[in-house]
């Protein structure tokens, strides 16, 4: 679904949208973005620090949302992200 998700936003980055919150994101630029995922962030710590599973889930949920507009107005993908991944595995089984 993250990679959907990403084909999505990538979408909406190259074809905008009238009344897109992705559009409306990526317009409002690196800033109001950064803003996003710092609130986003923040609910997720408070959602689990005792407000139950669902709305860590979701809270989770919209901080992936948000780190994928922030990977796709930077100009890099999950692809990257998977890729830092895979060499900080591989160096850890060495």
């Amino acid at each position: 679904m993250l990679n959907n998700l990403f084909e999505i936003i990538q979408n909406r980055k190259q074809f905008p949208q009238n009344g897109s919150y992705t559009c409306q994101l990526l317009q409002a630029g690196q800033d109001a973005i950064l803003k996003k995922v710092g609130e986003e962030a923040v609910e997720v710590i408070l959602a689990g620090n005792g407000q139950g599973n669902q709305r860590l889930v979701e809270e989770v949920a919209d901080l992936f949302y948000h780190t994928l507009v922030l990977l796709s107005a930077n100009g890099l993908t999950l692809g990257d992200v998977e890729e830092e991944l895979h060499q900080r595995h591989l160096k850890k089984t060495k």
